[in-house]
């Protein structure tokens, strides 16, 4: 952590202040502000937000470094599932390089908080964590990553992945995973049973992948419910995607989402146009905390994105139809403080007191920085300078 001033900044598109950082957290906002022996950036009359937030990602799948990698994979999840292992194995994928080269682009972008699933299977048992760690290590002070033990290739259908989830947790994953328990596993009960069981052995929280769709992720979800009011983990437990609150059926969604607020269960998205996703607007209404991520990319799953959270931002208000201006800044909170209340941080804001995080952007407003997401002038994280000019200040391997 360090002490930084910036100057001729507009917070969140307002008016020009200065921005000073002591001890790694936002210390005061406003005009005039000075302090002796302390490092000065000007912005220019740029825009100052918060630290952008990958809520949902995979940083031991990227390719970054290999060339194109020409997809002909079945359509199935297992098709996607299976060639991942094969490719790994083929091109002797190393986790650490490979989450180092996603992380530090996503580091250029404005990223500052990154929650990565990691995939833990019988084939490569706990390398990709070993790997994503030490990436995890290494970048500290730069970016913040908080690690899922994820089983990929899924959990009941593999025997002696429950004992390397186990392991992993152990070893230092902050969340356990899990993974359509009907859909992949056809075993939710048990597939559930298993990943709580360990949350509450090692006193950890919970993401789960549901892709299952309608009233098959209805279901799924319901039998979350069940576990978290049983085990009284309300607020502890996650669901990633949840494409079955984007159902047509209202007033099945309807109650889920209250259900969600109730439990306090944060819903995590990637706003793909492929799927229906969950409503921004209903879930904010809602009072269900809500944040979002980049997932894959460049890797065996498909070809897009880039691990650019501000675009994801513009991505998000296109699947939600949000056109005025002050929308596009709910879509932003979601991709930054409200992410980051989404993953238990509280202090991701650009307010006195707030985690000295802060990026740069280009733009007459908030809007037009979403739209365009031009390069970023400036990333900071908790007073450090770790790029600049759209480039991470430390080189990928």
């Amino acid at each position: 952590m360090s002490d930084l001033l910036i100057t001729n900044a507009r917070p969140m598109g307002g008016a020009s202040a200065d921005i000073l950082i002591k001890g790694g957290r936002i210390a005061a906002i406003g005009q005039g502000l000075g302090a002796e022996n302390i490092a000065v950036e000007d912005a220019g009359g740029r825009i100052a937000i918060p630290g952008l937030v990958d809520a949902h990602t995979h940083l031991d799948k990227s390719l970054l470094g290999y060339p194109w990698y020409v997809n002909e994979v079945g359509p199935r999840l297992i098709d996607k599932i299976d060639n991942e292992r094969k490719v790994k194995r083929e091109y002797g994928l190393d986790a650490h390089v490979q989450s180092m080269r996603q992380s530090l682009q996503s580091v250029s972008y404005g990223t500052t908080l990154i929650r990565s699933h990691v995939d833990i299977d019988t084939d490569q048992g706990l390398i990709a964590l070993e790997g994503v760690m030490e990436t995890r290590r290494q970048l500290e002070g730069v970016v913040e990553i908080e690690i899922v033990a994820f089983p990929q290739s899924g959990l009941m259908r593999r025997p002696g992945t429950a004992e390397l989830l186990d392991r992993a947790t152990a070893m230092g994953a902050d969340l356990v995973g899990g993974l359509d328990p009907c859909g992949m596993d056809r075993d939710p009960k048990a597939h559930l049973d298993t990943i709580f069981a360990l949350a509450e052995k090692h006193g950890k929280g919970i993401d789960i992948h549901l892709h299952e769709g309608g009233e098959l992720g209805a279901f799924s979800m319901e039998m979350i419910f069940e576990r978290i009011r049983a085990l009284d983990m309300r607020g502890k437990v996650a669901v990633s995607h949840a494409f079955c609150l984007g159902d047509p059926d209202w007033n099945m969604t309807q109650a889920l989402i209250d259900t969600c607020a109730e439990l306090d269960v944060p819903i995590l998205t990637t706003a793909p146009p492929s799927r229906e996703v969950p409503s921004l607007k209903r879930l904010r209404s809602a009072g269900v905390r809500f944040g979002a991520g980049v997932d894959g990319f460049r890797d065996t799953w498909g070809p897009y994105g880039n691990g650019d959270m501000l675009e994801r931002a513009m991505l998000l208000g296109m699947k939600n139809n949000l056109r005025r201006d002050d929308e596009l800044l709910l879509a932003l909170d979601v991709c930054t403080t409200g992410g980051a209340k989404a993953m238990d941080r509280e202090d991701h804001a650009l307010t006195v007191g707030g985690r000295g995080d802060v990026v740069l952007v280009e733009g007459e407003t908030v809007g037009e920085a979403i739209v365009t997401h031009q390069p970023r002038n400036l990333v900071v994280t908790a007073g450090n300078v770790v790029a600049r000019d759209g480039k991470s200040l430390r080189a990928r391997p």
